[in-house]
């Protein structure tokens, strides 16, 4: 029996990095999955490596910086699993470039997708969890809510945008309804390497990453699911509003 039995749980971004990690992770634990991504190559993969592990997952292809996917998420939820009562809203854009240059196409794709997809899978679960009495939300914003990086304004207010809509998911919607975010530091996913292309030479801005952690090294994806399971777990019951780092003492330098 896992800690997530008869759990229905939401993870968008979930065909690779971290997403990928709390599917796995989370299967493990017995909960029911929709999952989302674009990479359909990927998902497919995915799919068929939980459903080794257990049957109840499903997966939703689509961007999830448009409002119908989001909808088509829940209604997923609801029909398979017959209840929605946890939310990890995972996937994100880095859209890189300065404020000066960067377009106002990147800029709004950018929101959409951190941003404005939590609002949306808020908007649409919400009701179903008050009726129920049971839901948790954890988005998985960065320390870039915190901290400027280079070239990186879209994806710094977003992220900044997350910690502060989950903040109102928990004063809102408490005690039924807890609401977390997790804020990562470099973790050994695509999106750091990606994240570097913003520096003159990525690999050496990667390699600096890690050794300016206090523990010299990235996260690993894995590490990220664990605080997540942790989270949407009982054993975590007395947390929320709350911003946890899991950024190998990088911040606090």
């Amino acid at each position: 029996m896992g800690i997530l039995n008869n759990r229905a749980i939401i993870i968008t971004g979930a065909t690779n990095g971290m997403g990928k990690a709390m599917a796995i992770c989370f299967a493990k634990e017995g909960a029911s999955l929709v999952l989302n991504g674009r990479n359909k190559v990927n998902g497919e993969h995915l799919l068929k490596e939980i459903k080794k592990i257990q049957p109840n997952c499903c997966i939703v292809y689509g961007d999830v910086g448009k409002p119908e996917i989001n909808l088509e998420l829940v209604e997923t939820a609801i029909n398979k699993f017959g209840k929605i009562d946890t939310i990890i809203a995972n996937a994100g854009e880095l859209g890189l470039g300065d404020v000066v240059n960067l377009s106002i196409d990147t800029w709004n794709q950018t929101i959409a997708t951190n941003l404005n997809s939590l609002f949306y899978l808020a908007k649409y679960s919400i009701p179903y969890m008050l009726q129920n009495k049971f839901g948790i939300f954890v988005a998985n914003a960065s320390i870039a809510a915190f901290k400027a990086f280079p070239n990186h304004p879209a994806y710094c207010a977003s992220k900044a945008g997350q910690v502060a809509l989950i903040r109102q998911l928990a004063a809102e919607y408490g005690p039924i309804i807890r609401a977390n975010a997790m804020c990562p530091g470099p973790i050994d996913t695509n999106l750091i390497h990606e994240s570097a292309l913003a520096f003159e030479n990525p690999q050496e801005a990667v390699n600096n990453a890690a050794n300016a952690t206090l523990l010299n090294r990235l996260g690993t994806p894995k590490e990220v699911a664990d605080l997540a399971l942790f989270l949407i777990s009982e054993k975590s019951s007395f947390i929320t509003g709350a911003s946890l780092n899991i950024d190998g003492g990088i911040t606090v330098g």
